[in-house]
Order: C-alpha cells, then sequence, then structure tokens
C-alpha cells in the first residue's frame, strides 16, 4: 500500500506549534531520520508514520499531553497550502469547508474530512488515519484547534461551536481545552467533530474573492491531479473508511465514487502493484488495530465499523491477520 504523507506545510505548523511547547524539534528530527531544512521546502512531503511518532516524542519530551491544541496560535493560511487562500477566499465558511474537504489530501493523506448540514448546525468530521502506527490523538486535537482559530481570523469573530467532540476520555486536565474551544466538550464521541451554528458558517467572509477563489481553485485542482495520478490507491482507501461503516462496500460503488468506471478502478490498481479486494482487506486490517485502541469501542462495534455483517466474520478476518483474538491483542496494547 502506498505510505501517507503529509505537506511540509502542515508539518512546519505542527513543528511551530511543537517549539512553542519547548520541544527541541531539531533534535527530535534527527532521532526520526527527518530532514529539517525540508520544512521550507514547499513541494516536500514527510511520512504519515513518521509524524505519529513525532507526536509521541513529543509530548514525551514535553510532559504536556495537551501540546497539539498549541496549533490554535499558528494562525497562517499557508499551514492548509494552497487550500488555505482557496478557503480565505470563498464566500462563506460554509463554502470554506466544502474547498477544505474537496482538497484536503494536499494538506494531509492521513486526514479524512466531511462536512453536512445537520438539525442543530453544520458539522465537520474528522477521522485521522495512520499507516502501520495509530494516529496520534494530538494530531486530531491539533486539527480541531488549527481549524476553529482560523475561522476565527478569517471572520475577525470569536465564533463559538455548538460543541467539539472527542474519541476517547476526557483528559485530567480540562482547562487548555476550555480555553481553546470555548464551548461544549463531549468525550467518548463517535468522531473527532466540530459543530458550528448556521448563522456563523453563513455569514459572508471579509476576504471573499470570487475572481480568487477561482484562481486558487485552478492550482488546487493542478496540485491534486498531478499528486492522484500515480496515488489511485490511498483515494480507493479514504473511500472504504468512509463506507465501511454501511457495509462492505462494492467495487462498483467505490469507482462511481472516484467518478471511474470499474475497468479503469481496476486497471489502475493493477498499475500500483495491488486490487481492489487486497486493499479492502488491507484497509480493514489496519482500522481494525486503530479501532481497538479506542476503549470505548466494543468487538461487536468494531466488527461492524468495518463493514462486517456477520461479527464471526470479523473474528476470522482478524486471526488471519494477526494470528491471534481481538479480545487478545487489545490486551497487550
Amino acid at each position: 500500500m502506498s505510505e501517507r504523507t503529509t505537506s511540509s506545510s502542515w508539518a512546519s505548523g505542527i513543528v511551530a506549534a511543537l517549539e512553542l511547547g519547548g520541544v527541541d524539534c531539531r533534535s527530535l528530527f534527527v532521532q526520526l531520520g527527518l530532514d529539517y531544512a525540508a520544512l521550507t521546502d514547499p513541494n516536500a512531503r514527510f511520512a504519515q508514520d513518521a509524524m505519529t511518532r513525532l507526536w509521541h516524542m513529543a509530548v514525551e519530551a514535553s510532559g504536556n499531553p495537551a501540546i497539539g491544541l498549541n496549533m490554535a496560535k499558528i494562525l497562517r493560511p499557508s499551514s492548509f497550502n494552497v487550500v488555505g487562500y482557496a478557503v480565505m477566499s470563498s464566500r462563506n465558511l460554509q463554502e470554506g469547508f466544502a474547498r477544505l474537504v474537496r482538497y484536503q489530501r494536499i494538506i494531509g493523506e492521513g486526514a479524512d474530512l466531511s462536512f453536512h448540514p445537520t438539525p442543530e448546525g453544520y458539522e465537520m468530521l474528522l477521522a485521522i488515519h495512520g499507516d502501520r502506527l495509530p494516529s496520534a490523538r494530538q494530531s486530531a486535537e491539533a486539527s480541531l484547534a488549527h481549524s476553529l482559530a482560523f475561522c476565527r481570523w478569517l471572520t475577525g469573530k470569536p465564533l463559538r461551536p455548538r460543541r467539539v467532540s472527542f474519541i476517547g476520555p476526557a483528559p485530567e486536565d480540562m482547562m487548555p481545552y476550555e480555553e481553546v474551544f470555548q464551548c461544549p466538550l463531549k468525550f467518548n464521541a463517535e468522531h473527532y467533530a466540530l459543530l458550528f451554528e448556521r448563522a456563523d458558517l453563513d455569514a459572508p467572509l471579509p476576504s471573499a474573492n470570487e475572481a480568487l477563489a477561482q484562481l486558487h481553485d485552478r492550482f488546487a485542482g493542478d496540485y491534486l491531479a498531478r499528486f492522484s495520478g500515480t496515488r489511485v490507491t490511498h483515494q480507493v482507501r479514504q473511500v472504504l473508511c468512509r463506507l465501511l461503516p454501511q457495509g462492505e462496500p462494492k467495487r462498483e460503488a467505490v469507482a462511481q465514487a472516484l467518478l471511474l468506471s470499474e475497468r479503469t478502478l481496476q486497471r489502475r490498481l493493477q498499475d500500483e502493484g495491488t486490487s481492489y479486494q487486497h486493499l479492502l482487506d488491507d484497509t480493514r486490517r489496519e482500522l481494525a488495530g486503530q479501532y481497538l485502541g479506542q476503549a470505548n469501542l466494543t468487538l461487536l462495534e468494531i466488527s461492524y465499523l468495518l463493514g462486517f455483517s456477520d461479527p464471526s466474520n470479523f473474528f476470522r478476518a482478524f486471526r488471519r491477520w494477526f494470528d491471534t483474538t481481538p479480545g487478545e491483542y487489545r490486551a497487550r496494547l
């Protein structure tokens, strides 16, 4: 499977946030075998698992498990690459979030965003996927904190979401979270999410510029087309992650989601040395390992999240993947 990567622009924002927390990132980069100078190269990308290790090492070095929230203090559109400028020139935040979802892969391939209206307002859902390593929760918290801070900066208003949701239990020290988000917080939630008032996201942005928005759309679209040309594997994986909780996705449905024919999808996956069935199995295997690290999920829930209609099929597949049972695997975590 193709290795997921993070853009140098987003990695640079993460490093700035960590250094704000007193972390010596130059030293950590050396330990991780990463090139610190590449942070200033707009075309450079960093492996997702390397960024996960960076988060873990930074938490250990700083003693601050909430260090990801420092991303709220890194207010620069360039953290989002060209996507940040496309969001800035949007008519309103609703349109801006639609662009953020469309071009997310430019920023980082490990994130899966969705944005939709709900009876309560507008909600942005976030999932962070690791490669061989489960993602660090600080990564998701950094994304939520930066997204909200960016919205406040764009509007010039102290926006307060209706609710911010987190996977996993509440931290021992709630103060940093309350200071950054300034709204009701929900823990042990099904998703990481920001829920906004409709009026806040429908209000015109001071930086709105239709001509610039179209220009940035063209830049972002060209970048994504070049980037996606040999990365169909990852695009399929993202669609699978989105569709699996609804049941096992058919190849036809995934091809339709990517605006490809089944034959074209099959050929492009073959060109990348994989197949739809192998990718489905591999995606389930990686997600299973990540979900078992979330203590709030039962084995039955994990089975359904992976698209298994019969839990016994999940248990058989898990033993094939890991040569152990889900319960034994979780006990070792």
